[in-house]
């Protein structure tokens, strides 16, 4: 099974929408774990800029703010990629750029089972707030350096998918 769709499966699993917050007990939560070997095998390979392993991957409900600092709201170029078997996904923050994007993809996004990546917000209510534009799609706040290093993208919103990336 490809490692990024297990990393977003992974995602699906994990996020607070599938699971009844009322039966779960947490026994400790030391924060994320760095995502980087779910998507290590997408080019090109980390710089020696790369943000400190402390810094990677995917964090709880209670862990704001997301922040990821080489991903900004602004206009991207869409290009093709060769990803095969790759889960499609988006990546959103919390921002008037993503609620409009949101708003106009809902549909297609909801077509491919995409599930989106909350890039920046500062604190769980506005996550909450995201997950309201986001309607019945699944989103998961989740620091994205890493990804935005090795598929080379500097903005969002973007759906990325096994064969492009388009804005």
């Amino acid at each position: 099974m490809n490692r990024l769709f297990s990393f977003v499966l992974l995602l699906s699993l994990a996020t607070p929408i599938m699971v009844n917050a009322s039966s779960l007990i947490v026994v400790e939560d030391r924060g994320g774990v760095s995502a980087l070997p779910y998507y290590q095998d997408l080019a090109p390979e980390p710089t020696e800029q790369s943000a400190p392993l402390e810094n990677m991957g995917v964090r709880g409900q209670g862990s704001f703010p997301v922040h990821s600092d080489q991903l900004t709201p602004g206009q991207a170029q869409g290009r093709v990629i060769n990803a095969p078997g790759l889960q499609p996904l988006f990546l959103v923050g919390d921002d008037e750029m993503s609620k409009a994007w949101l708003t106009q993809r809902h549909e297609q996004l909801r077509h491919l089972q995409a599930v989106g990546l909350v890039v920046n917000v500062a604190s769980a209510e506005r996550f909450a707030e995201v997950r309201r534009w986001a309607g019945d799609l699944q989103v998961v706040p989740a620091p994205s350096n890493d990804l935005a290093q090795r598929l080379g993208i500097k903005h969002y919103p973007l759906l990325i998918t096994a064969t492009a990336i388009e804005q």
